[in-house]
């Protein structure tokens, strides 16, 4: 779909977006930069790799900024050193080991890159949810491909945090689009600086009709479950699509901890039956729409480096809306009257939970 200035494609599905990534990547004239939490070197992986030094060897400049806790499995390997002999300048951001000596560097060592980008020739981005893991292969995610001014704001991103990776004090100028529909906007974990999340609260303070949510990973701040809650009260058809079983336990007992007081006011929660649901996405009132690499839980909210494709365009968001709908088709709803009825020991590891879930 369209509009004046960018085209983009929704996916549905990681495999589709991987699939598309290796061909713009195999068609780069210029340059390729792509900034990943996870990157595993299994088949995918190593397509994308051999895709990449294929047009590193034909003079594409090719940057990889990859988190060092996310591709741990690269260390001890020599693909790092063989990457960069073909040509590939590779970056991790922090250490894979905290140093305990260093009690700056070790608090800093929490706060890592969970950003997801790729940029073509300052021409075509991706981000959304996607991992380069074959083991996502099945998995429910969102993950979106655009053209047009918002993918040089998606390269801006990139160029300031491949700068902080290098200790940099001085970064690239941030650059905005001109296109006021599409806006690449990122969390800096700081006081005044968690962009998506100011966008997020205040997206639901205005919220008049509707808020669709779906996320992997729910442990929401205060703040941010106060703010949904006060949206149902004044009749705003809050819902929220989570995994019925993630890959984290314990992030699964944190976001359980939040049922009562979200049911009890209106919003309703639907458990995706279907394969792991990863998508990070939300749609309000069919004119405000964001995908990206931000969970909600405090993790992302606070202490990662995240960013998001936020629009205002229509078409966007009922197409969003439209992958919402068919979820909660794979879905169970969580009902307030079967909730608060069960037994007391199944509410024990939730109780339990509230004492570390700032940290989750």
């Amino acid at each position: 779909m369209a509009n004046i200035t960018t085209n983009w494609k929704l996916f549905y599905a990681n495999e589709e977006a991987w699939y598309s990534m290796l061909d713009d990547c195999a068609h780069a004239e210029k340059s390729i930069v792509l900034e990943q939490f996870i990157f595993v070197n299994d088949e995918f992986g190593q397509k994308l790799l051999n895709i990449c030094t294929e047009r590193a060897a034909a003079g594409v400049t090719v940057r990889f900024l990859w988190d060092a806790a996310g591709s741990f499995t690269f260390f001890g390997t020599g693909i790092v050193d063989d990457l960069r002999s073909k040509g590939i300048e590779l970056l991790f951001w922090k250490t894979l080991v905290p140093s305990y000596f260093k009690v700056p560097n070790f608090r800093s060592w929490y706060l890592r890159n969970h950003r997801r980008t790729v940029v073509i020739d300052e021409k075509v981005a991706y981000t959304g949810s996607i991992c380069v893991m074959d083991e996502m292969k099945g998995w429910r995610d969102t993950n979106v491909r655009v053209e047009g001014p918002v993918a040089k704001e998606m390269k801006n991103a990139f160029e300031r945090m491949w700068a902080r990776a290098r200790k940099i004090r001085t970064l690239p100028p941030r650059k905005h689009t001109r296109d006021g529909e599409f806006r690449y906007i990122t969390n800096y974990p700081a006081p005044g600086k968690r962009h998506i999340y100011s966008a997020t609260i205040d997206a639901i303070r205005e919220a008049r009709h509707y808020i669709y949510i779906t996320t992997p990973y729910f442990v929401p701040t205060h703040r941010l479950a106060r703010t949904l809650k006060a949206a149902a009260k004044r009749g705003v058809d809050v819902r929220l699509v989570i995994p019925e079983k993630s890959d984290h336990l314990a992030v699964d007992l944190g976001a359980r901890a939040f049922f009562n007081m979200l049911l009890e006011s209106g919003v309703r929660i639907f458990l995706f039956t279907g394969n792991m649901i990863h998508s990070k996405s939300m749609v309000v009132d069919g004119i405000w729409s964001s995908v990206g690499s931000m969970n909600l839980d405090s993790a992302s909210l606070l202490y990662n480096f995240e960013a998001n494709l936020i629009t205002t365009n229509s078409t966007f968001a009922e197409e969003l809306a439209a992958h919402f709908v068919r979820d909660v088709r794979e879905s169970r709803e969580v009902l307030w009257k079967d909730w608060k009825n069960r037994f007391f020991i199944e509410k024990i590891p939730e109780i339990l939970i509230r004492l570390v879930r700032k940290f989750l």
